[in-house]
C-alpha cells in the first residue's frame, strides 16, 4: 500500500519516525520500543537511514519486521550521498524483495570524517536524482523532506523553494517538513509552497524537546530558529531534567493541538525512539 493514499482517506493521519539502534547495539532494542509504540495505532512508521548508508541493512530489515510481524506500512529512508547509481539500483531490489513500497528519498548528510568532501563527483548531487532514479525504476510511493525555514545550505527560502518543487516534479508523493517550533512558520512555509505551484499534501514533523542540551544540537544542525516561549522554557528548566521533560512535552502537545485546529492532514512525529513521551503526547492530543 502507498502511503498517498492514508492521507486521501484520513485526517489526520499519525505517522512515527525511529532511527536504527548503532551497530554495536542489539538490533532487538527497537523492537522492545516498538511494541509500546505501536499501541498507539500509527498510520505508518519511518525507519531512518544512518549517515552515509551506516545501518542501510538495519534500515531494510527494521521495515520490513514492522511490516510482516506488526502488520503497520512501513516507510524507509533512503540517502543516495556516498552512493553510486549501481548501489542504490541494489538497495531498490532489495527493498522490493522484502515487499517495501515506501520510501523517504534524501540525498543525506556529508560524512562526519569526509575531508574537503565533493557532491560535484558523487554520482547525485541533489535528491532530486535519486526521487527520479526511484520513481524510473519500480513503482514505489515516495516522499521528500521540506525545510519550514530553508535548507542550511541554501541561502534563501525562496531558492530553496525552487529546489523543492524540482523534487515534487521528479515524483514526489508527498512532502514531510524538517522540525520547527512555531505553526506561524510553517503555515508560511505551505502557502509560500503552494504559491510556487507545489500541490501534493506537506506533513508537519514535530520533535518534542526533552532536554537542554538536544535544543543545542538540534539548532546546530538544522538551524531551527527557537521562539522566545520555547527558550523560556529551556532556560527555566535547563537544569531539571525531569521539568524540562514534562515542559518538552506540553509544548509539542500544544504545537499539534494548533495544527489539528488548522486541518492538517497528518501529524509526523520524531520519536528519538521515546517510546514513553511519545505515548503522553499522542494521549495529551486524542491523536
Amino acid at each position: 500500500m502507498k502511503i498517498i493514499e492514508l492521507y486521501k482517506s484520513k485526517r489526520p493521519v499519525l505517522s512515527l519516525e525511529i532511527f536504527p539502534p548503532k551497530n554495536n547495539f542489539p538490533l532487538e532494542s527497537i523492537f522492545t520500543t516498538l511494541d509500546k509504540l505501536i499501541e498507539l495505532k500509527p498510520e505508518y512508521i519511518s525507519v531512518t537511514y544512518g549517515a552515509a548508508g551506516s545501518t542501510r541493512e538495519r534500515t531494510v530489515e527494521i521495515a520490513a519486521r514492522i511490516k510482516k510481524e506488526y502488520g503497520i506500512e512501513p516507510q524507509a529512508h533512503l540517502t543516495c550521498v556516498n552512493h553510486n547509481r549501481g548501489e542504490i539500483q541494489g538497495i531498490l531490489a532489495e527493498l522490493k524483495r522484502e515487499g517495501i513500497q515506501n520510501i523517504m528519498a534524501l540525498r543525506g548528510d556529508i560524512p562526519d570524517q569526509a575531508v574537503d568532501f565533493d557532491f560535484s563527483t558523487q554520482d547525485y548531487q541533489y535528491a532530486y536524482q535519486l526521487i527520479q532514479q526511484i520513481r524510473q525504476s519500480d513503482d514505489f510511493g515516495i516522499a521528500a523532506a521540506a525545510h519550514p525555514e530553508g535548507h542550511p545550505d541554501c541561502r534563501r527560502l525562496s531558492e530553496d523553494i525552487t529546489y523543492l518543487k524540482q523534487k515534487v516534479d521528479a515524483g514526489v508523493d508527498f512532502l514531510i517538513t524538517q522540525l520547527f517550533f512555531d505553526n506561524r512558520i510553517f503555515y508560511d512555509f505551505c502557502e509560500k509552497a503552494e504559491k510556487s505551484g507545489i500541490k501534493c499534501p506537506v506533513i508537519p514533523g514535530i520533535m518534542p524537546i526533552l532536554n537542554a542540551n538536544q535544543i543545542k544540537h538540534i539548532i546546530s544542525m538544522c538551524g531551527a530558529s527557537i521562539p522566545a516561549k520555547l527558550l523560556n522554557i529551556v532556560n527555566k528548566y535547563e537544569k531539571n531534567q525531569a521539568d524540562m521533560e514534562k515542559a518538552g512535552i506540553e509544548y509539542a502537545s500544544q504545537q499539534i493541538e494548533d495544527l489539528r485546529d488548522s486541518k492538517v492532514v497528518g501529524i509526523h512525529l520524531y520519536t528519538m525512539n521515546k517510546a514513553e513521551q511519545i505515548t503522553q503526547i499522542v494521549k495529551n492530543c486524542n491523536l
